[in-house]
């Protein structure tokens, strides 16, 4: 038993914390993809819209590019010098495209008719010349209507 306190005073107890953080993230992470694997997959992405496919493909690729990443680490591998470090470059750079898609859809719309009817009313007209302008319309529908 004095051995095994011995053993924990050995390390600091920052270390500690980290540790206690890594194991709880690393539970967090294997309660997801347990969810995510209790799904079929054809089933998932039958529920899906093809821009939301996408979506799930890349949060996948990089999520598992992401745990391989602190594989190497754990192991003493440095993955800045790994080929694993182009992948996570290259998924972001398609998730990316993706946010830019979808940043699209939910864009405004220009509505060119009422944007011509706000800029019409907003122009002030002095109130002389609104009248014959109004005077003028109502002589030109009715030259209309008789031809």
């Amino acid at each position: 038993m004095a051995d095994e306190d011995g053993s924990v005073e050995d390390y600091p107890t920052e270390i500690d914390e980290y540790l206690t953080g890594f194991d709880s993230s690393v539970t967090s992470v294997n309660k997801m993809v347990q969810t995510l694997m209790s799904v079929s997959r054809n089933e998932l992405l039958q529920k899906l819209d093809p821009l939301e496919q996408a979506k799930l493909d890349l949060m996948s690729a990089y999520a598992l590019n992401s745990l391989f990443w602190t594989y190497l680490v754990t192991q003493g591998v440095n993955p800045k010098e790994h080929g694993i470090k182009q992948e996570l470059e290259r998924i972001r750079t398609y998730m990316n495209k993706v946010k830019e898609i979808t940043d699209r859809k939910k864009a405004a719309r220009l509505d060119r008719g009422a944007a011509s009817r706000f800029v019409r009313n907003a122009l002030w007209e002095a109130e002389g010349e609104k009248s014959k302008a109004t005077s003028d319309d109502s002589h030109q529908s009715k030259r209309r209507k008789q031809s």
